[in-house]
């Protein structure tokens, strides 16, 4: 599930009284929200995928307020008025074949103050969320964040030179090249694919010449700045889809929204290009309701007055029509797609019960099969010997399976949720590599292990895949090395009363000449070995690495007794 560090007091400000942890955590429990943890003033909150705006002090405050009765209804967004034409974004055609689409908004505060530190600090927070989730990792969509007193329109969103452009990049204090941006920054390193082409990138440029940012990699320093106290502030999103370029920019919008900013339009020149900004971005999103659906899921009849009444707690408006209702949501709740999510939402505030559970009559209560028991049996013993267990997802990110090199025996999902859950793993190497990465604070050594499925291409399955179980450890540390995880691989199979007989080989990600495979009985049931420095320098882990990995399906057939289930 998706997470965020959010403030509580941040969110306590937006209810009308103090919740203390007991009741937030049950009020959440009713929502496709998750009390993780409380300290202090940090809030750590984990949602189901389709409820990302709960991953705001904005969001949470209001799904709260909702349910405390202080925010029902719809809540308008107000539309300041303009005295002339609106700003204007003039694209032009050479952004085509690379990153078409654009919207942008202009917010405005309810004060002369500002924008606050806090606020400032959780759109910058939730735009990131964004990135990685709707944006797939800036590929479909990313944000840009600017003080409208800094920049001169019209914009222009064009593809220059890149031996023309230079500019200081947010994080900077000096001017660079764009070639010297795009070969040495980092954030370039990562996104600088999805912005730029041969000898040329996508440049935001305001009416004085003055560049605002390189979508989709980074802003730049004045124009492409935002600090406390600026006040009507410019929203823009860039990408390849329409759809998930207007569906980030209503979500970020709804970090503003709440707090009583208001909202002016921005036009888009030519029209034929962004069509994404052809949809209104601060309009409620418009959904059918039928009745027919609340009855089929609850199991029971629910009336009219009832389902408007939690209808305003979910923070939408119902019209009346015939066999259901018309509804009206905010633009942020983009996961209202048809009337069963609505009617889902409203069932949800009516509240969920506990059950008593039946055990049906049956002479056999089942147990676990064999191989079920031979797989459980390898994780204690590596914890008894100091490795942490760790459980991962099967689905990982493309950079992932490219820092430990597995792509070419990895298997992509057609339509990944997002850049992050794009490929199913091949080996439990690459969940044990990131979890080294995620964790540089620790001090080392760190020993490590995991088992669970892995995913592998096989053309004579049905679905082209063949699903494996695993255990696999790593050792990070000085002096760690392959004779470390030689030893350590031994004493797994003498547990399960088998010597291997161990080949030199070349695996990917490792050091030639310090790898091994183990056969028995002429399969291949393990893999070991050194972790190779360039492997380790791309995810930044300072000290070396040992890893060994069993095949514990191909193991369990040749140890197991003649006979067994």
């Amino acid at each position: 599930m998706p997470q965020s560090a959010l403030s509580l007091s941040r969110v306590q400000a937006m209810l009308p009284e103090p919740l203390d942890r007991e009741r937030l955590e049950a009020l959440l429990y009713a929502s496709k929200a998750e009390l993780v943890a409380v300290d202090g003033d940090d809030l750590q909150v984990a949602v189901t995928p389709d409820r990302l705006d709960l991953l705001s002090e904005a969001g949470l405050g209001l799904y709260l307020g909702g349910v405390l009765g202080s925010r029902t209804g719809l809540l308008r967004i107000a539309r300041r008025a303009t005295h002339g034409p609106p700003p204007t974004v003039r694209v032009a055609a050479t952004v085509q074949p690379l990153r078409p689409e654009i919207a942008a908004i202009v917010v405005h505060p309810p004060t002369d103050d500002g924008i606050d530190e806090g606020t400032l600090a959780e759109a910058i927070r939730f735009q990131e969320i964004i990135h990685a989730s709707v944006g797939r990792d800036r590929r479909s969509a990313s944000l840009g964040l600017y003080a409208l007193g800094r920049i001169g329109f019209p914009l222009t969103y064009a593809l220059e030179p890149m031996e023309s452009v230079s500019f200081a990049p947010l994080d900077r204090n000096r001017t660079v090249s764009a070639v010297q941006f795009y070969d040495e920054h980092p954030m370039a390193t990562r996104y600088g694919a999805f912005g730029r082409v041969g000898d040329a990138c996508l440049v935001l440029r305001d009416s004085k010449g003055m560049i605002a940012s390189l979508p989709p990699v980074l802003n730049a320093r004045g124009p492409g700045e935002v600090v406390p106290g600026d006040r009507a502030l410019l929203l823009e999103s860039t990408g390849t889809s329409p759809r998930a370029v207007l569906e980030s920019l209503q979500l970020l919008l709804l970090v503003f929204a709440a707090r009583g900013w208001s909202v002016a339009p921005v036009r888009i020149e030519p029209s034929a290009l962004g069509s994404a900004s052809k949809s209104p971005i601060d309009s409620p999103r418009e959904v059918e309701l039928r009745a027919s659906d609340i009855a089929s899921i609850s199991g029971e009849k629910i009336t009219g007055p009832e389902v408007r009444r939690l209808a305003r707690t979910c923070g939408m408006d119902l019209r009346t029509t015939a066999g259901g209702w018309r509804v009206l949501a905010p633009p942020w709740r983009i996961d209202l797609l048809g009337s069963v999510d609505v009617a889902e939402d409203i069932l949800l505030a009516r509240g969920l019960r506990t059950e008593d559970a039946l055990l049906p009559a049956s002479s056999t209560r089942g147990r676990r099969r064999a191989e079920s028991q031979f797989r459980r049996r390898f994780a204690p013993i590596l914890l008894g010997v100091g490795l942490v267990p760790l459980y991962t997802p099967v689905v990982v990110s493309r950079s992932a399976i490219e820092r430990a090199e597995r792509g070419a025996e990895s298997v992509q999902l057609a339509n990944p949720p997002s850049q992050e859950f794009a490929v199913l793993r091949p080996s439990i190497a690459v969940s044990l590599l990131e979890s080294l990465r995620h964790n540089l604070r620790h001090p080392y050594p760190q020993r490590i292990s995991e088992a669970g499925p892995v995913i592998r291409p096989d053309p004579k399955a049905e679905s082209g895949t063949a699903t494996r179980y695993h255990i696999g450890f790593a050792l990070a540390g000085e002096g760690m090395g392959f004779a470390d995880a030689a030893a350590l691989v031994d004493y797994l199979f003498r547990t399960a009363d088998v010597t291997g007989v161990r080949e030199p080989v070349e695996i990917p990600a490792t050091i030639p000449g310090r790898a091994a495979r183990v056969r028995l009985a002429g399969d291949v049931v393990a893999e070991l070995g050194e972790i190779h420095p360039r492997v380790l320098e791309a995810a930044g882990i300072p000290v070396p690495v040992a890893w060994g990995e069993l095949d514990l399906s191909a193991l369990w057939p040749l140890v197991r007794s003649p006979g067994t289930l």
